[in-house]
């Protein structure tokens, strides 16, 4: 296996992972703990940038007023990401937060349809219409849309779109994403100890390292997928991708013990026979593609 497998398999279980991190900081209310990651995450993401010596070329590429207007609806669709995502964690709703990261690649495919014009194979057709059949299921099961997972699709698929389209890469952008949010989130953190609320250097020096580890698990992931992103196919990315969703599924049944009823359950197994549908149609689409190149050969 080689480093860019490893990379990817490393980056994508820590984000697995993520559910357990975050439970620890239970007590920190949410928004409080996203402007912390904002804060850790822009330090951590600068240093990175400053030790590698891209400095001068972050400056050069990022530091202009057209870049920044293009990263400021990417930085407001991360952070409502990220506090929807710890919010629901500390919640209980770890489940429904993996079932968001597992449609994700399917409402991706659908925006690309609905705002890019691109065009889908009929199988493709039928794994986002299951998709789409699974959530109306969990809808009609719960009484109410499983917005959880909408949200973390939805903001993390438009997120996605954006940065289809910027012209940074992933440092470099999510150091951009972290700076614009910086400013606010430092006034809002120290509007919270203004009024002893806050609970960084009060709830304890474990509590204390834990916020501030919050920049090293926002940075580490991101590293290990830009290293990979580089070395692999971007097909095989996408199949693992799915490592994260399915080990915060395992966490959330084993270890956090969050109720599985069948109606969960059939609403997830249509969702998942989508995935397996559009993983496979898109492995023998490739598959076929290169067949055709090597006979032109």
């Amino acid at each position: 296996m080689n480093r860019g497998i490893w990379s990817a398999v490393a980056a994508y279980t820590l984000w697995g992972g993520f559910p357990v991190y975050f439970k620890w900081l239970a007590q920190v209310p949410a928004l409080e703990l996203i402007g912390h990651r904002i804060v850790w995450s822009c330090l951590m993401l600068g240093a990175v940038i400053v030790v590698t010596r891209q400095w001068p070329a972050f400056c050069e590429q990022a530091l202009k007023l057209k870049v920044i207007r293009a990263y400021l609806l990417a930085a407001v669709l991360i952070s409502v990401n990220w506090l929807v995502y710890v919010w629901a964690v500390n919640s209980g709703f770890i489940l429904e937060a993996s079932l968001g990261y597992f449609i994700n690649p399917l409402i991706s495919v659908l925006m690309g349809v609905l705002l890019l014009h691109e065009k889908l194979r009929s199988w493709q057709w039928v794994s986002v219409s299951l998709a789409i059949l699974g959530v109306v299921y969990l809808t009609i099961a719960h009484g109410s849309l499983p917005w959880i997972a909408l949200a973390l699709a939805f903001s993390f698929a438009l997120y996605g779109l954006i940065k289809k389209t910027s012209p940074l890469g992933a440092l470099h952008g999510l150091t951009l994403e972290t700076g614009i949010l910086l400013l606010p989130a430092l006034a809002y953190l120290f509007t919270l100890d203004a009024n002893g609320q806050g609970a960084f250097l009060h709830a304890g020096a474990l509590i204390d390292t834990l916020l501030i580890g919050c920049g090293v698990v926002t940075a580490i992931p991101l590293l290990l997928f830009a290293a990979a992103a580089q070395r692999i196919p971007l097909a095989l990315l996408g199949v693992l991708q799915y490592i994260a969703p399915t080990l915060q599924f395992l966490v959330a049944i084993l270890i956090y013990h969050e109720p599985f009823a069948m109606d969960k359950l059939i609403g997830f197994g249509i969702i998942w026979t989508a995935l397996f549908i559009f993983a496979l149609e898109g492995f023998l689409a490739r598959r076929a593609q290169t067949e055709a190149v090597v006979e032109l050969m």
